[in-house]
């Protein structure tokens, strides 16, 4: 299947589950994370705010749990930069201002105090949005090209995490893999974890 196809379908069975589904999925993926990686080795953990009106996973539950337990772990999350193609990373801490986006995705203030930038080299894990995903690890995003490009600057190691709420494994194989697309090297679902 190629891209499009895969995201009308996938966007489609999300934006089917309700608002308790979306918070039980997404407290699962919250659990695995914690259980099947090695987080507290981690220095700095990059992840992206839910944009609600799409049903994404709640990543506030990562948080909230990090700042919960007083993990040493430091948070990094996205702003889009004007050009509209383009990331900057900011630390996200209790205190960090936000605003939404003109995509409504809430993101820091850039501040050099309460969000000062954080350069992708330095990042241990990327949590990342997706609606598909095939067996080498290759994803289906929302078409931007953003993560792909944001990816490309981490150092070696860094570990690639999707997220998906779907109970969905990964489909044989994505029919418009570009060049230029970097393939994760994990996958989550409420149900299972798969490493590639």
């Amino acid at each position: 299947m190629t891209k499009a196809d895969l995201r009308r379908t996938a966007l489609a069975r999300r934006m089917a589950l309700d608002a308790g589904e979306v918070a039980r999925r997404s407290d699962k993926l919250r659990e695995s994370l914690f259980r099947q990686f090695p987080v507290a080795d981690w220095q700095w953990l990059h992840l992206f705010l839910p944009l609600q009106k799409r049903n994404e996973p709640n990543t506030w539950e990562v948080i909230r749990w990090v700042w919960g337990e007083d993990l040493p772990l430091q948070l990094a999350v996205p702003v889009v930069q004007p050009d509209g193609e383009s990331l900057r990373h900011c630390e996200l801490r209790p205190d960090t201002q936000l605003t939404h986006n003109r995509w409504g995705i809430e993101e820091p203030v850039p501040d050099p105090v309460t969000a000062p930038e954080v350069l992708p080299a330095v990042l241990d894990a990327v949590l990342v949005p997706l609606l598909a995903v095939d067996r080498t690890g290759q994803r289906v995003g929302y078409g931007g090209g953003f993560y792909d490009r944001f990816l490309a600057q981490c150092r070696p190691g860094t570990q690639f995490i999707g997220l998906n709420l779907l109970n969905e494994p990964p489909i044989r194989r994505i029919a418009d893999v570009l060049a230029t697309d970097v393939p994760l090297t994990a996958y989550i679902t409420p149900g299972r974890v798969w490493r590639f």
